[in-house]
């Protein structure tokens, strides 16, 4: 290996082990968001102020993930960030809405259910000695559908013309979301069964 390419390794790791990025503010941004949203809720039921909250997050979720790209600020700790605000942020919402009668209760647990079922899997990739896989496009696109949704049933839970009509769209948004939040998380088990199948177990020191 050259010179020039020791030091281009060097760059490229450096960049990858980055912490401080605006992609990761954004992200810790939304975590702390969490549990304002469910304090909000639950608590005063500031509704108002509970959907800002929400379109706050909706707006930093997508641009981490352009800023990320645009600024070239990808890091390893934001591709763990990222997904896991997302997550927390779902569990906050389902939550704070199961505990209005905003959702059913099986609603509340079965997005959740999902994330178990994938956490489950993590010990099988450690076996190939991988952490996670890419993020499948439809998790990506389940989780813009429920960013949606969430506001929209929030706002449903009240009267008038604007309720009924958010009420109609945000169920609607609410059973693609779910719908593909599964399918996506049923084509990464699939993933993880082809890595199974295909490499070699790591041997561990």
């Amino acid at each position: 290996m050259t010179r020039t390419s020791r030091a281009s390794a060097r760059t490229a790791k450096s960049v990858e082990e980055r912490i401080l990025t605006i992609p990761n503010a954004l992200s810790f941004v939304r975590l702390l968001l969490v549990p304002v949203f469910l304090w909000l809720v639950m608590g005063p039921k500031w509704d108002e102020l509970a959907l800002i909250v929400l379109m706050v997050s909706g707006i930093t979720d997508y641009l981490d993930g352009k800023l990320a790209r645009s600024l070239n600020q990808t890091s390893k700790i934001g591709a763990i960030l990222d997904p896991v605000a997302d997550r927390f942020f779902i569990l906050a919402v389902v939550i704070g809405l199961g505990y209005r009668d905003i959702i059913p209760w099986w609603l509340a647990v079965i997005l959740p259910l999902r994330d178990v079922f994938l956490f489950s899997l993590v010990p099988f990739l450690r076996t190939r000695g991988y952490s996670s896989l890419p993020v499948h496009f439809l998790g990506k696109a389940a989780t813009a559908s429920l960013l949606y949704a969430f506001p929209l049933l929030l706002l449903g839970d009240a009267t008038g013309t604007v309720a009924d009509l958010a009420n109609v769209f945000g169920w609607a948004f609410t059973v693609w979301g779910v719908a593909l939040y599964w399918w996506g998380g049923i084509l990464y088990a699939f993933q993880v069964r082809r890595l199974m199948a295909t490499t070699t177990r790591v041997q561990r020191s």
